[in-house]
């Protein structure tokens, strides 16, 4: 990307990788599985030519990110990557109270936890794909996913240290990545034990994805292995455990939420009564809107950047706008 300055910082016991263009208040962009800052690229060029500061940067276990042992998942709950947010914004923006956040798949997670967690830190959050999940006393995440899916189902499939790895090791790096780009079925995603992605791992890449832009994703993640990343997942259960404080807590920032309705996590079992009567609502307050996309899959900023891309600027030109009205009423 033309203009794009790559910076490295120490921040929570790590070396945080992260990308930045553009000048005035920042917009922190996280990624998702398995992505990079790079998948931020259209929204990124697009804020900065309108006048904001796009910061992306690699979480731990991703891209040019080091510093974080993989041998151990409980390195990788979203306590530790808040912590690895919260100290890049002090350090790079120590003069902004607040920023506005956009996040997508396990970023979106992420940005979950850090409007949960810390939400001085948020002006506003635009979501992409996953909705908030509040947590179940009850029941561990993993147990109701399991009973629900099977032992197949991906995040499952997930959980086994190294066997995964070795299965996409023997597929080849591209073609996993490739696979996983081009998934668009509006079901859950099952990966067969020793043939996650059936006999035929050949697909053709759609006109959103370049094989240069495949190439840039492949080439990082031949580098890191995909250890790091899948142990997002396999802190799932740690997760749980650490955030009982939380039980009952709502999202108290302004959010926007957007998906595709090809997208499998808009077609998994409950979720569109959840967005759309009310339960969405009722766990984030001051939830502005709720977009549905036709014809696009899960990894919908990079297949549709133009809409994503005012989308967001009309989200941040709204909450900034409220926020300016609101200081006016105090004066």
């Amino acid at each position: 990307m033309e203009g794009v300055e790559h910076k490295t910082v120490s921040v929570n016991g790590i070396n945080m990788h992260y990308a930045e263009i553009g000048q005035g208040p920042l917009v922190l962009f996280i990624h998702g599985f398995p992505e990079l800052w790079y998948s931020f690229r259209h929204q990124m060029s697009f804020m900065a030519n309108h006048g904001y500061r796009a910061v992306a940067p690699d979480l731990r276990g991703y891209g040019d990110t080091t510093g974080v042992p993989k041998d151990d998942p409980s390195n990788f709950t979203t306590l530790s990557i808040v912590g690895d947010l919260v100290e890049l914004l002090n350090s790079i923006a120590p003069q902004e109270e607040k920023v506005f956040v956009i996040g997508h798949d396990w970023g979106a997670v992420v940005s979950w936890a850090l409007c949960l967690y810390r939400p001085d830190k948020v002006k506003g959050f635009f979501c992409l794909s996953v909705a908030f999940n509040p947590r179940n006393p009850i029941k561990k995440p993993l147990d109701t996913l399991r009973a629900v899916y099977g032992d197949d189902y991906y995040v499952v499939r997930f959980q086994e240290a190294g066997v995964i790895e070795a299965e996409f090791e023997e597929m080849g790096v591209k073609n996993v990545l490739k696979k996983f780009f081009t998934y668009r079925e509006p079901a859950p995603l099952y990966l067969k034990k020793g043939k996650p992605f059936g006999d035929n791992p050949q697909v053709e890449l759609p006109c959103w994805l370049s094989e240069e832009e495949l190439d840039f994703y492949a080439i990082k993640f031949e580098q890191t292995g995909f250890t790091g990343p899948l142990n997002f997942y396999r802190a799932i259960h740690r997760n749980w455990e650490l955030t009982a404080a939380w039980t009952g807590a709502k999202i108290q920032v302004p959010v926007k939420f957007i998906v595709g309705d090809l997208d499998l996590t808009y077609n998994a079992p409950g979720t569109k009564d959840y967005l759309h009567k009310g339960g969405f609502k009722k766990q984030v307050p001051l939830l502005e809107e709720v977009v549905v996309l036709e014809g696009v899959g899960h990894f919908i900023h990079e297949e549709k950047p133009k809409e994503i891309n005012d989308h967001i600027y009309n989200f941040i030109r709204k909450i900034s706008s409220s926020n300016q009205s609101k200081f006016c009423a105090i004066l």
